[in-house]
């Protein structure tokens, strides 16, 4: 049976670009197609901002990688079209438990509260996930959307000029070159652009090794659920992870420690060991990927340098407990996308780009943070860090308050912008949850989804109050979104949104997330949370 990832997808094809007299000059370029540079070229497509993607490779990765995939950034895929085959395909959970030696001493739900269209996660392969991404791709390729994804181009070198980047190119036929307004690295952890450019990460790399393992298993006596044992009898002073993927695949992560033969670790036989050893001498299955990491949460200093942008992998790096790596990726060009486009259209600033850098290098921060914290708790570096870690097991299986100093991997959360220099007005007096900064939280309107409703572009959306239909300031339309609580009894809209106060106004950015909000409408108020969001003072001019 041939596999997805054994399948070249989006095969090399000669462009037009490689016959021209001179560079072509496109918008925007890509380079890299996993799973963020497909979801970057996605949204600058489906806004009708021309865009192309240059990949070395012609097919997408192997082994299961990023394999779980957030609530926000199931949001994101919705807004981008392809959110329902990733939830359909993929295995949903809420509900994880831990283990110390042999028992459970507790469970957790990360999605305790009712009201949401999407779960707390999926678990999907990588190779699922960027596959439904060029599907999309070759939808609105089919639709007339100025997108093009070329498989078989690696870029060899790059070349700041004034307002563009020179892009040479290596193929099956031989160099050529382009030029781009702006050019969008997702070129990966190793980004060969950021080596071009000499630029370099700073943090911290963990003493450390995890093994992965994908195994296809027809029957496991395991639930769809996040298991994470520490000091298990078939692991002994290390750690385990366990989760199921679609197809009867099962992902599991043994920690190895530091001074390691990892081309020992990796061969079949060993690997096969450990697995019987946690499954049992009778348990039936098959080796499809196997692979050994080791942990760094690391990031650039900066993301963006001139008119080159650095999102995912090839702009920060940190160890896969929490499941931030894919999730943030996704919300990097979430936040990246809206802005791009404002600055092409010459709707905004440039300066408009270097608040990509204020939020989502406090994004990183925050992940990084949460990232190097379940790291210290997953593998202690000391005899006392592992007394108190012990102790804290030990205490959670009968006492709650020791339960949320457990740390087997805070699991990814969006990011809320706090202190963002493109935050407006703020009612303190509203839920905390919907401040300015925040991503827009769902709820159930009229059998709809709230966030169905907000599509990517600025919206003003009151509830339970009267403002326009459209307000046009300087080139930007915000067309208003009204909404009534009386259409939600379950009381979820009122509850995030109002707070107890009899009417709310919002300002919402494109990538979902509250600009500005208010009790009432207010027009010049309203004008001035738009410049605020996208950067514009009262002396600019398009």
């Amino acid at each position: 049976m041939t596999r997805i990832f054994e399948t070249p997808i989006y095969p090399y094809v000669r462009s037009a670009d490689q016959d021209a007299a001179s560079p072509a000059r496109h918008p925007v370029v890509v380079v890299g197609a996993g799973p963020v540079g497909l979801a970057a070229a996605v949204d600058l497509a489906q806004a009708g901002t021309p865009v192309v993607v240059l990949d070395e490779n012609d097919k997408v990765s192997w082994g299961s990688r990023a394999i779980c995939f957030a609530k926000r950034p199931l949001e994101i895929l919705d807004r981008l079209g392809c959110g329902d085959p990733m939830v359909d395909k993929g295995v949903v959970w809420n509900v994880g438990k831990v283990f110390f030696d042999e028992r459970q001493v507790y469970e957790f739900n990360l999605l305790p509260e009712a009201g949401h269209k999407r779960p707390a996660f999926i678990n999907l392969q990588q190779y699922h996930f960027e596959k439904y991404l060029v599907d999309r791709v070759r939808e609105l390729e089919a639709a007339g959307k100025p997108i093009e994804i070329r498989g078989g181009n690696k870029v060899r070198s790059i070349d700041q000029r004034e307002g563009h980047v020179r892009l040479d190119i290596e193929t099956p036929d031989g160099p050529y070159a382009i030029d781009a307004d702006w050019l969008v690295a997702c070129d990966g952890a190793a980004s060969p652009i950021r080596s071009m450019m000499g630029l370099d990460f700073i943090g911290r790399t963990f003493e450390d090794n995890f093994l992965i393992a994908d195994i296809v298993m027809q029957e496991g006596d395991f639930p769809t659920e996040r298991w994470f044992w520490f000091d298990p009898p078939f692991n002994r002073g290390q750690s385990t992870l366990l989760h199921k993927q679609p197809d009867n695949v099962w992902r599991v992560d043994f920690q190895l420690g530091w001074n390691i033969d990892k081309e020992e670790e990796k061969k079949p036989e060993n690997v096969t060991r450990r697995l019987k050893a946690f499954l049992g001498d009778d348990a039936s299955f098959e080796l499809e990927w196997v692979s050994i990491y080791t942990f760094q949460c690391r990031r650039m200093a900066k993301f963006r340098h001139g008119h080159v942008l650095f999102a995912g992998d090839s702009a920060h790096q940190v160890s896969p407990f929490g499941a931030r790596g894919a999730n943030s990726g996704l919300q990097d060009t979430d936040n990246l996308v809206w802005k791009l486009k404002l600055v092409l259209e010459g709707k905004a600033p440039e300066t408009l780009l270097d608040s990509y850098d204020e939020e989502r290098i406090h994004g990183a921060d925050e992940n990084i943070l949460n990232s190097s914290r379940s790291t210290d708790f997953i593998t202690p570096k000391s005899d006392i860090s592992r007394i108190f870690r012990d102790a804290v097991l030990e205490l959670s299986e009968h006492h709650e308050f020791a339960r949320p100093l457990v740390n087997s991997g805070r699991l990814s959360v969006p990011c809320t912008y706090d202190g963002s220099s493109l935050n407006g007005t703020d009612d303190e007096k509203m839920p905390p949850r919907t401040r300015p900064g925040s991503p827009a939280s769902d709820a159930p309107i009229g059998g709809k989804w709230l966030l169905d409703m907000l599509g990517g572009r600025f919206q003003l959306v009151t509830i339970d109050t009267e403002a326009p239909e459209r307000i046009d300031a300087g080139g930007i339309g915000i067309e208003r979104l009204a909404l009534s609580s009386a259409d939600d009894p379950t009381g979820a809209l009122a509850e995030r949104y109002l707070g107890g106060r009899e009417s709310a106004v919002y300002l919402m950015r494109p990538d979902q997330h509250v600009a500005a909000r208010w009790v009432g409408f207010n027009e010049a108020a309203v004008r001035d949370a738009l410049d605020t969001a996208v950067a514009r003072d009262r002396g600019w001019t398009r």
